[in-house]
């Protein structure tokens, strides 16, 4: 990174006074970054025995399956799974999604992140049903063939846990992989139909403004959501990627609100009850409901606010040595799409603005690089995010001052405060390990 680049912005502010790197400087700085690596020796010359092949080259391939697996030598990508309650509730806690293995902005639905209170549950989609009802003029009852039936929409969205990257709030920096730490997210292809289009049938009572979401698990979770979002973006999703739902992700339907965090986004959705006021449910009562440092409840926040992590390199990926590398990560905002990210190598002191990879998308993962020449001496890494709202994601010092580090009830994975966006902290020693530090 280029130390000369320096700025200092502020966490809240709409300003962006952290200053830009050219474009041009970008472009030469990724040429060094390819001839760097040839002279290395990452990239090697061509030889006589290259091009005559590998062995392998000459036998015959396996034959097909019905549903495609990765290969044999990428199966220990796997999701970190987390058991709070060891055998007593298998099913209840957080499969976290292994993101520092990952490349792009889709999450495979097989390493998508799971948050479940009681388990998945075995639903035969031939005998579930949506309730539509409450404060409506016609109260509706969908089988899954009718929901199917519907004309539909795909969109691209992250979907976030509010107890993601909580771990940062611990007294001291968790020496986990990057998808301990902040895995409890993942972002895919979303399809099915618009909640608006079912509400518009129902018709909506005038003194309806929340409304009750319910699922089919034996929690039967619910959550109560404004109408606002309900008619704005939300969706009645039915397909994942490509294919139906998968079970731990909602199958046959759940209910998607981009941006808004994971737990309001409700699988397995059995009913939407139109009321007029919050329904104060067990979850968004108790569990959902952070005490702030002045000992108010902050209740009904639902944003997942502008955030952006380092996953290559980050804890147990080491770097094998001076050279050059690419510092890779991941940005997204509740608010809409990232308009700009800078990666520090001296824990803030100096910033470099990181490429964008397109498409840049609303509500949704934006993968950022920046090439680094590494001189072998310790560095402190950081990314920072701005989104297209002017919101600025803010320091770990910020969000303690603001929100704390307590809740009345702590969540599964021990740490009890939601929505923490501020900036992590990778600190590389001199022999390349990469660790967790508070910067």
């Amino acid at each position: 990174m280029d130390p000369k680049t320096r700025g200092d912005a502020s966490s809240r502010g709409t300003s962006e006074t952290a200053p830009k790197k050219s474009r041009r400087g970008f472009l030469k700085q990724g040429a060094a970054l390819v001839t760097g690596a040839a002279s290395a020796g990452l990239a090697q010359k061509t030889s006589a025995q290259s091009l005559a092949g590998q062995p392998w080259e000459r036998v015959y391939g396996a034959g097909f399956t019905g549903y495609g697996q990765p290969s044999r030598f990428e199966q220990p990508v796997m999701r970190h799974i987390g058991r709070p309650y060891g055998d007593l509730a298998p099913g209840s806690g957080a499969t976290l999604a292994p993101i520092e293995s990952l490349e792009g902005i889709i999450t495979p639905s097989g390493l998508h992140n799971i948050r479940s209170h009681s388990g998945t549950p075995d639903i035969d989609p031939k005998e579930h049903q949506l309730l539509l009802h409450g404060l409506v003029q016609r109260p509706l009852k969908f089988s899954m063939e009718a929901l199917w039936s519907y004309p539909m929409t795909s969109r691209i969205h992250f979907l976030e846990c509010s107890g993601n990257s909580n771990r940062n709030l611990a007294p001291q920096p968790a020496q986990v992989p990057a998808g301990v730490l902040h895995g409890n997210i993942a972002c895919s292809e979303w399809t099915g139909v618009p909640l608006r289009v079912l509400l518009e049938e129902a018709g909506l009572m005038p003194q309806a403004k929340w409304i009750l979401a319910e699922g089919a698990d034996s929690a039967h979770m619910s959550r109560s959501i404004p109408i606002e979002k309900a008619l704005d973006d939300a969706l009645i999703a039915l397909y994942q990627n490509g294919e139906r739902l998968r079970p731990q992700q909602g199958y046959p339907v759940r209910l998607l609100l981009p941006g808004w965090e994971g737990n309001m986004n409700v699988k397995w959705l059995r009913r939407l009850k139109l009321v007029e006021a919050p329904a104060m449910s067990y979850y968004e009562a108790r569990t959902y409901a952070q005490i702030l440092p002045g000992g108010k409840a902050w209740q009904f926040y639902f944003l997942q606010e502008v955030k952006s992590f380092i996953t290559q390199p980050s804890p147990g990926l080491a770097l094998k040595g001076p050279g050059f590398y690419e510092i890779s990560g991941i940005a997204y905002s509740g608010n809409g799409r990232i308009s700009k990210v800078m990666l520090s190598a001296d824990g803030g002191a100096s910033w470099a603005q990181a490429a964008l990879q397109e498409p840049l998308l609303s509500k949704a993962f934006t993968r950022f690089r920046v090439p680094w020449n590494w001189n072998g001496a310790p560095a402190v890494l950081q990314s920072r995010a701005w989104d297209d709202q002017g919101n600025v994601q803010p320091t770990r010092a910020e969000i303690i001052a603001h929100r704390g580090v307590a809740a009345r009830v702590p969540n599964v994975l021990g740490f009890p405060s939601q929505h923490f966006n501020g900036i992590t902290s990778w600190a590389v020693d001199a022999k390349g390990e990469v660790r967790h530090v508070y910067a």
